[in-house]
């Protein structure tokens, strides 16, 4: 491994696909034999990108959070026929935000599960949106180039914010913000741009041009059937809020910062896979490892891969991204 540059990982939102980045990142480990945590300077994350962040930070095996997405999903999502319905429509949520509060707490370990973003030993960036006014709100570590407002709050408190998904989770409230919701709603369901500026404006230690940056996806959907009534057409729209701005911040970081070698690792999916489809962890998981197959992470963290490398905004080679059923 080149050890003069510098390596930013960040991870999109996507519920339960986030085992996509975490089957991949279990390769990365079983390629160099190392943690993610050792591979990277800076982890940045959204949504359920924010937890994986928050368990890289940690030096969680990214084996083991393959195995939380399969074995414990089900516990966060814990779906209840038709009561599950009524809630969402009277509470405006359908889970519980503080089952996953805990569950972020407890496998953090005793070590990591009261740090602050302060205490991580990488660089941190997680995203989440105040209630009151759509403000943005960066969780990052302290430095004397930021505004200091975030480094203090608890690790395990910024993800499940950030994985507070409207319709989903209630927002999760933080004393001195606020009620905060998913970071992915409206901006940065990608948060690569977002983690770009903090590394290369905020902060002295990042150079674009000796930097090489990673981007996990959880899977694309970009053949979405027209909602012909009121209940799909609101779904559709919490999925473009979505996914809408991941392009966008590909496209920005590779424009405006062209210097950096920009990987971009995601997958088309061939149908809708909500949030909470825990019943389709298994294929998730599938696809993820076929991804994996495809990926040298030595050439990638050297960037002298050119496969995945983004160039006009693409994401992926063709040949690599229908990798979804039909």
């Amino acid at each position: 491994m080149i050890t003069d540059m510098r390596r930013i990982l960040t991870i999109d939102g996507g519920g339960v696909r986030g085992i996509i980045p975490a089957v991949l990142l279990a390769e990365l480990e079983r390629q160099t034999g190392r943690l993610t945590r050792d591979g990277f300077d800076f982890v940045a994350g959204t949504s359920t990108g924010a937890v994986l962040a928050a368990g890289i930070a940690a030096g969680i095996p990214a084996e083991r959070l393959v195995t939380l997405y399969a074995e414990r999903s089900s516990h966060v999502f814990r779906k209840i026929p038709v009561i599950s319905t009524l809630r969402r429509i009277i509470t405006g949520s359908m889970y519980d935000n503080s089952t996953l509060h805990r569950l972020i707490r407890e496998e953090l370990g005793a070590e990591a599960r009261d740090w602050r973003l302060n205490d991580a030993p990488v660089d941190m960036l997680i995203t989440a949106k105040r209630l009151s006014d759509g403000m943005p709100w960066y969780f990052v570590r302290d430095n004397p180039a930021n505004s200091c407002r975030a480094g203090d709050y608890r690790l395990a408190d910024a993800a499940t914010a950030s994985a507070a998904a409207p319709t989903y989770f209630s927002p999760w409230s933080l004393a001195g913000i606020g009620e905060l919701i998913d970071g992915g709603i409206g901006v940065a369901g990608n948060p690569v741009y977002q983690a770009c500026v903090e590394a290369f404006e905020y902060t002295h230690a990042y150079r674009p041009s000796e930097t090489v940056v990673v981007s996990l996806g959880t899977g694309t959907l970009l053949r979405r059937e027209r909602p012909t009534w009121l209940w799909p057409w609101l779904g559709w729209l919490l999925s473009e809020l979505l996914r809408s701005p991941a392009e966008q911040q590909t496209e920005l970081v590779h424009r405006h910062y062209p210097e950096a070698r920009f990987y971009r690792l995601d997958l088309e999916l061939g149908r809708e896979i909500g949030l909470d489809a825990v019943e389709r962890i298994g294929e998730l998981r599938a696809l993820g490892a076929r991804l994996a197959q495809a990926i040298n992470w030595a050439n990638i963290l050297d960037g002298l891969d050119d496969r995945f490398l983004v160039s006009e905004a693409t994401t992926l080679p063709r040949e690599y991204c229908r990798l979804g059923p039909d």
